[in-house]
């Protein structure tokens, strides 16, 4: 008696392929709805990036923000003001935080001599062309101790005069206006308590309170095409000024023969 023959193969069964790619495409086309109405977060897109960079393609790259962090951090121990002048970073950018004793003199919005060094370099510093795109959020705190003189008749006025002397210093050293906002805070948001638990002022505690801090991000993308637009006209500008301003190398047009004055 003979084998019996094999039976014939069945067809490999790939329905199921037309409701994967359905699905495949609906979750693309979800995905990107979400990317056209999110908010991009530079700093952190910035952040990824690099290290996919830096992994992947085996570089030592360091981000915009991240250079402006150490850049700010080597200008801070070149002054040696390092005891009254901290650089940090977050998921928006870098804060810079200028403590207020060493920068104002008390009870005032006037710049001790001391911090116009200090102020000067960190100029050059955010007037760098590659740290143009930057904007600057500058915030005034004090502490809780009231103030009642006639210029500041609360620490509302006094934190926000620190924070608009401050912006108004970059601005008068030639950095563009458009970059920055000034906003005072008054006591409203203390690093650390201003009293203890018997309500007595703890002046060490204070003293931290009394700050200015510079708050550094990346623009958005449409703040960053704007910016390049402004910079780019900025240049174009001052290159017609400079050639206008210079000698031509030909010979000198002659001007006309002046002609007699006409009798009245």
């Amino acid at each position: 008696m003979g084998m019996p023959a094999p039976p014939p193969n069945e067809p490999v069964d790939e329905s199921w392929l037309a409701t994967y790619a359905d699905a495949i495409t609906l979750l693309m086309a979800f995905f990107v709805m979400l990317l056209t109405f999110a908010e991009y977060d530079i700093p952190a897109f910035e952040e990824a990036s690099t290290a996919i960079k830096n992994n992947v393609g085996s570089t030592n790259e360091v981000s915009p923000t991240q250079e402006l962090k150490i850049e700010t951090q080597d200008i801070v121990f070149e002054m040696q003001a390092d005891q009254v002048v901290s650089v940090a970073q977050d998921n928006r950018g870098i804060v810079i935080e200028l403590a207020s004793r060493a920068f104002f003199k008390p009870g005032s919005a006037t710049f001790r001599d001391a911090a116009i060094p200090v102020l000067e370099k960190m100029t050059s510093l955010l007037g760098a062309p590659k740290f143009a795109c930057f904007n600057i959020e500058v915030k005034g705190h004090t502490d809780d101790e009231p103030i009642r003189t006639k210029q500041f008749p609360s620490n509302w006025e006094l934190s926000a005069a620190r924070a608009s002397r401050v912006v108004r210093f970059f601005i008068e050293q030639k950095l563009e206006a458009f970059r920055f906002k000034a906003i005072g805070l008054a006591a409203t948001r203390p690093k650390v308590p201003n009293r203890d638990p018997e309500g007595k002022p703890i002046k060490e505690n204070q003293a931290t309170n009394r700050r200015i801090n510079l708050h550094v991000e990346r623009m958005s993308l449409e703040e960053q095409k704007l910016c390049n637009e402004k910079t780019d006209f900025k240049d174009i500008l001052k290159k017609v000024q400079k050639k206008g301003a210079q000698p031509t190398d030909g010979p000198a047009t002659q001007a006309p023969p002046a002609q007699a004055p006409k009798s009245n």
